[in-house]
């Protein structure tokens, strides 16, 4: 189908961050933004790219209150032929309906989806920086603007997606990775069976937010999360999958409906079966991680995320011990993990998985 939407120039574009700048994560955001509107018996409706704006909400709106929102997260990199590419966007538009059903918001067309990702990252084209291990960071979300203290479904939303240019989301991995301090959580949890663990939505990460903040406070990057349950098996590194070498074996937890589905983590999947690793999806105690590093099985460790691609962890810190991964360097299967996918994703090794959609 032929999406056709409105553009509005901006009449004030914005400084762009100078080559070679520190661009950090969401610092920046490009001249434009994608708009989009439903109302129930109208559906997805009047998509339109405009100057990147405030957006004005009544205070009693009902997204404000009751959290009704989700959220998605991609990149778009510059390939060596001036195009730009896309990662595996099919992934996130199937992603944003699964989120969707959860949340009770309308499902989409995902090539409606893909169109209006296109579409704004081609508008700000120019806004996509050609550093090593930068990219052009995509934040589609929706929200409901309507006025209701009715704890049930809005029938009216905004389907907005921004951008902007970013670096590694673990500083200092643009040039070379490095493994990351990791704080094994033990009283606080992200999410139980039958919650939104695997949905995009902001209360996941609003409630991870202590932890967070209580780990930077011990010299750590992120958490690892632990079940709610029992607290003794492993589910995810803060934002990201998180996947162990123990032996020969590559274990991630399985999508038992707490954790999210990440497109890299489906990605490193497909390319570890591939080349031949042995993979298992199962549940993995903590206690068998902490036994592997004493005995010296466990080789590495790594987290998936599309912000962070692979990084690579370097240290455990539990019971008040740290335990390093590996002397902390970085492995031969996480590295080669990294060279390959942002390999595709810039466009300097060949795709031969059919994943890169170029604009």
């Amino acid at each position: 189908m032929d999406y056709n939407f409105t553009i509005t120039r901006t009449t004030n574009p914005k400084e762009k961050p100078a080559p070679g700048a520190s661009l950090g994560f969401g610092k920046y955001f490009s001249d434009h933004m994608f708009m989009m509107d439903y109302h129930e018996g109208q559906g997805w409706h009047d998509g339109r790219i405009i100057p990147y704006q405030n957006l004005s909400m009544d205070p009693a709106s009902t997204s404000l209150h009751y959290g009704q929102m989700m959220f998605e997260g991609l990149k778009a990199y510059r390939n060596p032929q001036g195009k730009i590419n896309l990662f595996r966007p099919d992934m996130n538009a199937k992603r944003l309906n699964r989120t969707n059903d959860r949340m009770c918001i309308p499902p989409m067309d995902e090539d409606l989806f893909i169109e209006a990702v296109k579409a704004i990252v081609k508008v700000d084209e120019d806004w996509i920086p050609t550093e090593q291990g930068c990219s052009l960071y995509i934040r589609p979300f929706i929200l409901s603007p309507e006025v209701s203290f009715s704890v049930l479904p809005a029938k009216h939303y905004w389907f907005v997606i921004i951008v902007g240019p970013v670096g590694a989301y673990y500083e200092g991995n643009e040039s070379k990775l490095h493994g990351s301090h990791i704080w094994v959580e033990e009283e606080y949890i992200r999410a139980a069976l039958g919650g939104t663990g695997f949905a995009k939505c902001g209360g996941n990460y609003g409630c991870g937010m202590k932890a967070a903040y209580e780990a930077k406070k011990r010299g750590c990057e992120e958490v690892l999360w632990l079940d709610a349950k029992e607290h003794k098996y492993v589910e995810e590194v803060g934002t990201s999958n998180a996947f162990f070498m123990i032996g020969d074996t590559v274990i991630t937890s399985s999508l038992s409906g707490s954790i999210l589905p990440g497109v890299t983590r489906d990605s490193v999947l497909q390319l570890l079966r591939k080349w031949g690793v042995k993979v298992e999806e199962r549940r993995l105690e903590i206690a068998e991680v902490m036994d592997a590093i004493e005995n010296g099985t466990l080789r590495e460790a790594w987290a998936t995320g599309t912000a962070c691609v692979i990084s690579p962890i370097g240290v455990l810190h539990y019971h008040g011990t740290q335990f390093p991964i590996n002397n902390e360097i970085v492995g031969d299967v996480s590295q080669r993990l990294y060279d390959t996918l942002y390999g595709m994703q810039i466009g300097t090794r060949e795709d031969d998985m059919g994943w890169i959609v170029e604009i």
